[in-house]
């Protein structure tokens, strides 16, 4: 996908559904970037399927077959190099990074995460909202750093926790809101307009038309 723009890696573990969001936007130039690889530690990961239908380059990179985490992630990063991303977009993506692969792109991953940090990092997010009885959830884009879910924060979308909801109807909702602001992350950085100053993440000259930094979409609710 040798579009011009930035020059994506995106790593993924599971079924690509926001890998095929960022797939659409490229495709649809609503973002001005191109995937140039798509790396997943695993063989059979959709994501892989979906790179390859593309004609993305498509990589599993085994754990296996690499004696450390540290190993794997210097793999990954020859890997990045060769097909000269500019930008790392952890999509689905379950296994921790090291040092290994942060220092050689520092403020230059992002991830999406199904909840609204700080709150609910790590697994199993929807089943932490609902045992813990918020009315609102949601999902997040940040930066990467040696923190697990604690990098400085891109945008957010927020949707409502109904009545009713099971981990996967709450994920349903919540993985809608993902498709559009992983997506929106990523112009932000292709048009060089985010500035990191201390936690936050500083959105430079806004545009009326480009979006905000949180999404709240309507939702009928009955009130």
């Amino acid at each position: 996908m040798n579009k011009p723009g930035l020059r994506l890696g995106v790593l993924a573990s599971g079924r690509g559904s926001n890998l095929e969001s960022i797939i659409r936007a490229c495709s649809a130039v609503k973002i001005h970037a191109g995937i140039e690889i798509v790396i997943s530690d695993r063989a059979r990961s959709q994501a892989l399927e979906h790179a390859r239908r593309n004609q993305i380059p498509a990589v599993h990179l085994d754990p296996k077959a690499h004696s450390s985490r540290e190993d794997y992630d210097a793999a990954a990063v020859r890997l990045l190099h060769e097909h000269r991303v500019d930008l790392v977009v952890l999509a689905g993506y379950m296994r921790l990074i090291t040092s290994r692969l942060i220092g050689p792109f520092k403020n230059r991953i992002i991830n999406i995460h199904p909840s609204l940090l700080p709150s609910f990092p790590g697994l199993r997010s929807h089943r932490q909202a609902l045992e813990w009885g918020v009315r609102i959830s949601g999902c997040t884009v940040h930066f990467v750093d040696e923190t697990m879910d604690q990098g400085s924060i891109i945008i957010q979308a927020a949707v409502p926790v109904l009545d009713g909801d099971t981990e996967e109807t709450l994920e349903a909702r919540v993985l809608e809101q993902e498709h559009r602001i992983l997506p929106q992350a990523i112009e932000y950085l292709a048009e060089d307009r985010l500035e990191i100053s201390g936690r936050r993440v500083i959105l430079k000259s806004p545009k009326p038309s480009a979006g905000a930094m949180v999404v709240s979409p309507m939702i009928e609710i009955g009130l």
